[in-house]
């Protein structure tokens, strides 16, 4: 616990520098228990997180050591409709989509979101938002939308924390995943991936990227980098070409930096750009998800 504590000390200083440091990755369902249900199959645990203040969603959270985290999200029983319906992840949730969006976090959502705009990227006004934990804490960030797409789809929306980011992360007081390190990849899928490499480069000042086929996966891929981003286009017809047709470009599949990761049983294995990745039973939790 002590080094646990050390490093969120030093987390600030250790991520000032970079506008592409993962805040959370969403996965989006239509009721809760079973996001949580599908999780709690392959041996990960969450903690329920809350109801957010837009009278629509709630989440459950699977939480890591780098403050970054699984954001399990699904609509409340009671939702009002009107607000579903105005939800940006409405469509996503109700078909059961699993991943949808991420975010980055920004120490300074103004500063960056001024060098986005900079390098020509469009970037919305500041939004408030926030939910309050089960245990009655109030929790308060704000928000902007990065590019024209959906919230968090093809660019990560910027959040920052007006309140304590362990506070927002970890509903316990520590990680709900110990045995993971942080989220390590999102992978896009893109319709180009020539003009996504292009849109990201000049988005991010991200260097020429590496570029593999993945003939398992259906997959011309491409990472930046040593980044969280792998683009990744369709080689044919196939999930991710079907994928794409359904909910268009964003976020189709995670990976997580493993600590301990022969505790947990995955059902194939691949290696991306010189690392292994294995997968969990795509079936059994219902999206993509492997650990590197």
């Amino acid at each position: 616990m002590r080094n646990f504590l050390v490093v969120q000390a030093l987390l600030p200083m250790l991520l000032a520098g970079g506008d592409l440091t993962v805040d959370h990755v969403t996965i989006a369902g239509a009721r809760l228990k079973d996001l949580e249900a599908a999780m709690s199959a392959i041996g990960i645990r969450s903690d329920y997180g809350g109801s957010h203040r837009n009278r629509a969603t709630e989440m459950a959270i699977v939480s890591f050591p780098d403050g970054s985290y699984l954001e399990l999200i699904a609509l409340e029983a009671d939702a009002d409709p009107n607000r579903v319906a105005m939800h940006p992840w409405s469509r996503s949730m109700q078909a059961n989509a699993g991943p949808c969006a991420w975010a980055v976090r920004a120490g300074d959502l103004k500063a960056v979101a001024k060098r986005l705009k900079e390098a020509g990227v469009q970037v919305s006004e500041v939004e408030r938002g926030g939910r309050q934990r089960p245990d009655g804490k109030r929790l308060d960030w704000q928000t902007a939308q990065v590019g024209e797409e959906g919230r968090g789809s093809f660019f990560p929306f910027l959040i920052q924390d007006l309140t304590p980011h362990n506070d927002r992360v970890y509903p316990r007081g520590k990680p709900s995943a110990p045995d993971f390190t942080g989220v390590a990849k999102v992978v896009i899928a893109v319709k180009d991936l020539d003009s996504a490499v292009k849109r990201y480069r000049e988005a991010y000042g991200l260097p020429a990227p590496l570029k593999q086929v993945d003939k398992d996966a259906g997959a011309h891929l491409a990472l930046m980098g040593d980044g969280p981003v792998v683009l990744a286009a369709p080689l044919s017809s196939g999930w991710l070409a079907a994928r794409l047709e359904q909910f268009g470009e964003g976020p189709c599949a995670f990976v997580l930096g493993a600590r301990k990761a022969g505790r947990y049983r995955t059902t194939s294995k691949t290696r991306w750009f010189g690392k292994d990745i294995a997968w969990f039973d795509a079936e059994k939790i219902g999206w993509r998800l492997g650990v590197e």
